[in-house]
């Protein structure tokens, strides 16, 4: 079985109390009720034909619902997450505003199927991402999947 790779971009600007990071929270009936280690990085899979820095460019338009901004993006190196290999871009997001696009729509492609509950013969859709949020390093750290607090070092070690 081939390794599971994935990628994301990991917004941050300069809020009133410091660094703060766009996340976002994990949709579906798993993750509905949760919220402390129910959010990520937008990210997603790609194969060995795409760079992971275009598959991250690109998940982050569709989970997020708009572009990233320009800029010149960071590499972060990479994580283990359960069965999948995460790498991840830090970019500066000062004057973001495409937060309020997150999730949701029907119609672009960044809902799932799923069997729900397990083992039941329901299929339920529902968006990858839920929504999505600014959150100060403190706060992001309680949020963030566990897998992926490496990521929140290695931007608050760029950032200094």
């Amino acid at each position: 079985m081939p390794p599971v790779t994935s990628a994301g971009i990991l917004l941050h600007r300069r809020g009133p109390d410091g660094v703060e990071v766009l996340l976002g929270h994990m949709g579906g009936p798993f993750w509905a009720r949760k919220d402390a280690h129910a959010w990520s990085v937008p990210k997603g899979e790609h194969g060995p034909e795409e760079s992971p820095l275009d598959a991250a460019r690109r998940e982050f338009t569709e989970e997020i619902g708009a572009p990233p901004p320009d800029g010149e993006p960071v590499d972060l190196g990479t994580v283990r997450q359960s069965r999948k290999t995460v790498a991840a871009f830090a970019l500066d997001g000062s004057g973001f505003t495409g937060a309020e696009a997150v999730a949701g729509r029907p119609d672009d492609g960044t809902w799932v199927e799923i069997e729900w509950p397990p083992r039941s013969g329901r299929t339920v859709r529902f968006p990858e991402l839920d929504r999505a949020g600014w959150f100060d390093l403190a706060t992001a750290r309680e949020k963030i999947v566990k897998g992926q607090l490496p990521f929140l070092d290695r931007v608050t070690s760029l950032l200094g």
